[in-house]
């Protein structure tokens, strides 16, 4: 039900009058905090960022789940670039050294390799997925949701009692 959830917060989402900047910034943000492992200071950060601007929520929430899902598939590729940055990058080490004695830099656990490996790809892939998800939220609104919403297995979603009551009733 909880996949359900996301789908259906999502499709309301990219049928919603929000603007196509703020649904895409919240799913690249997204995908910082579910491509990076947990319980590090820059996804309190990026979550706090998401709750001060005007960013999609939902969106943001989606991206988290859709990459969190296959996040640990690409960990080995985080290990490798983690430790090329700080292992055998020496002009960095230096730098490294002078974080890690900062008071509050420990707690960013850039030290690991996978989360600074991570951390630097999903930097990396932050203005792409921006810019491709911007792009499909206004390909779904100009072209495909009446498309979609033609659909027989929509209109019989719509047309579900027991969806509609949990529409109602569900937490938001």
């Amino acid at each position: 039900m909880l996949l359900l959830n996301f789908i259906f917060k999502l499709v309301k989402t990219l049928q919603s009058k929000g603007e196509p900047h703020n649904i895409a910034m919240g799913f690249a943000l997204g995908t910082i905090i579910g491509l990076t492992p947990s319980r590090a200071l820059h996804n309190l950060i990026v979550f706090i960022l998401i709750l001060i601007f005007n960013i999609s929520i939902p969106a943001a929430l989606f991206a988290v789940f859709f990459f969190s899902c296959f996040a640990h598939f690409f960990d080995p590729l985080f290990h490798s670039l983690g430790y090329f940055l700080l292992v055998k990058t020496e002009p960095l080490q230096p730098v490294w050294t002078y974080f890690y004695n900062i008071p509050i830099a420990p707690l960013t656990r850039f030290y690991n390799t996978v989360v600074l490996g991570s951390l630097v790809v999903s930097l990396t892939l932050f203005f792409p997925v921006y810019w491709g998800f911007k792009q499909i939220v206004r390909l779904y609104r100009g072209k495909m949701a009446d498309k979609v919403n033609r659909f027989k297995i929509v209109q019989i979603i719509k047309a579900n009692k027991l969806i509609q009551m949990y529409q109602r009733i569900k937490p938001s």
